[in-house]
């Protein structure tokens, strides 16, 4: 959606006159995308790459393949398998189905989801490079925010934070229970001025859970807005914005195309 379909999005408003010529996005994502696979070939030996998501995913099938597209576009060659088709070799290679070793693997799959597999002991054997790789499930688990309030108490960019159960916890009288694994708003519960104001259903809440200082989200004509900042490389590169009548952004909260005018 924010690499591609807004871009399209744009350049139909300008030719149907809707939007100025001038008219802008801050979207530069596929060809940071483009550019970054190119350097995978170039600069880190890598001539074939694998892409893999789960079966059940048609969302994250959709994804992968434009991955595949963008890979292909800088010259990359890479083949599709899904994660339930990954083996193992007597070498304790991984590899696709037709028993070839995988060099490099972008997963649209949790690391937390892959510790948990039977494969899972294999993964500190260093010959295949993960895209992305283990360290960013650090990034991914919630468990960062108290941690990160702990060092940086009262920073500017971040909200008070604290483990569940934490003491401490009960200075905020508005606050979001996040579970550490969640995402897409997924078992995520908003509590203000001590009442339970909205709760989203789903799979986690068992690895445990953090205590947020809730910071409601703006609100235009009764729609809570979000806006997702996307970063390639180490390069922030373009955004998207989401919204829904609920105060908790979801999977299916509807997505927005942006324009820069002036």
């Amino acid at each position: 959606e924010s690499a591609f379909f807004q871009w399209l999005w744009l350049e139909d408003q300008i030719e149907a006159g809707r939007l100025p010529q001038i008219a802008d996005q801050f979207n530069s994502i596929q060809e940071a995308l483009i550019s970054r696979f190119g350097d995978l070939k170039a600069y880190h030996n890598v001539d074939f790459l694998h892409f893999s998501c789960c079966a059940d995913s048609e969302e994250d099938r959709g994804t992968t393949q434009y991955l595949q597209d963008c890979a292909l576009e800088a010259g990359l060659e890479n083949q599709f398998l899904y994660i339930e088709e990954i083996g193992i070799s007597s070498e304790l290679n991984y590899t696709d189905l037709a028993d070839n070793p995988i060099q490099a693997l972008f997963k649209l799959y949790p690391w937390e989801f892959m510790f948990e597999e039977d494969f899972a002991d294999y993964l500190d054997t260093q010959k295949t490079l993960w895209l992305e790789p283990g360290w960013k499930a650090i990034l991914s688990n919630k468990a960062l925010l108290p941690m990160m309030w702990e060092l940086f108490p009262e920073h500017p960019n971040l909200l008070p934070a604290y483990f569940e159960g934490d003491r401490r916890a009960k200075s905020l009288n508005s606050y979001v229970r996040k579970p550490l694994f969640s995402r897409e708003g997924a078992n995520v519960a908003i509590i203000k001025e001590g009442e339970l104001l909205e709760a989203a259903e789903g799979p986690y809440g068992e690895e445990g859970n953090i205590i947020q200082a809730y910071a409601p989200l703006p609100v235009f004509e009764g729609n809570h807005t979000l806006i997702g900042s996307w970063i390639v490389g180490d390069q922030a590169c373009g955004l998207s914005v989401r919204e829904d009548r609920s105060a908790i952004t979801q999977d299916l909260s509807r997505f927005y195309p942006h324009a820069i005018i002036g």
